[in-house]
């Protein structure tokens, strides 16, 4: 009994290269029982799980992209109501207009929507570079650039830009709380002289470092 115990206390608390010496020396046969077991936890720490953050990180950012997904899909169709229920029903709902005006609350937004959709068709959305940034587990902000064309009271037209959206979790849905659109390409007359860039001519590329 008293050589049992001994070995099993060499194996499991992993004594020094002497004391393991001597253990040979009892002429008793090491149990490989400790080997088999370790295996599968050796296996388990090669293949860790995934953090429960990043799951529910990557579920936020599908729930998101689907309500812009919605928005777009919206805005093609030309439909009022559709794109109306995805904004935050509040008087502080605050949207800034690509043509620069202001729209404040929800229901001067719906208001604008009807009137503007009531006189469009053909409508052709294209959005590109998007991007969902979560803020937490009730916020995030998707920005992407766009082109639209569309005919508007029996007149083509056509205008490309920037546009920014903050969402909100409330209740169950992700709301549209704030937007901004902007033009990719405003007037100079609208710039600050120092923020100009002249006619056609490109930001100067970044120069290599020197060598030492």
């Amino acid at each position: 009994m008293t050589k049992n115990l001994f070995i099993s206390a060499t194996l499991l608390f992993a004594l020094p290269a002497p004391a393991l010496a001597q253990n040979s020396n009892t002429g008793a046969a090491p149990s490989t029982q400790p080997a088999r077991e370790a295996a599968p936890a050796a296996g388990r720490q090669a293949t860790p799980r995934a953090p429960a953050r990043t799951t529910a990180a990557a579920a936020q950012s599908s729930a998101v992209r689907e309500a812009f997904d919605s928005l777009v899909d919206g805005i093609r169709r030309a439909d009022a109501g559709a794109v109306a229920a995805l904004y935050w029903n509040s008087p502080q709902l605050l949207v800034f207009n690509n043509n620069g005006t202001v729209t404040k609350s929800w229901e001067q937004a719906r208001s604008n929507r009807e009137s503007l959709y009531a006189k469009v068709s053909d409508v052709k959305l294209d959005v590109r570079d998007v991007r969902v940034k979560t803020l937490g587990p009730s916020a995030a902000v998707v920005t992407c650039l766009w082109e639209q064309s569309q005919t508007a009271d029996g007149q083509p037209e056509r205008a490309t830009g920037r546009l920014t959206i903050v969402y909100q979790k409330i209740g169950a849905a992700w709301k549209i709380v704030h937007t901004h659109t902007s033009p990719d390409k405003p007037s100079p007359s609208n710039l600050l002289p120092s923020e100009r860039t002249p006619a056609g001519a490109e930001p100067a590329p970044a120069r290599p470092p020197a060598k030492p």
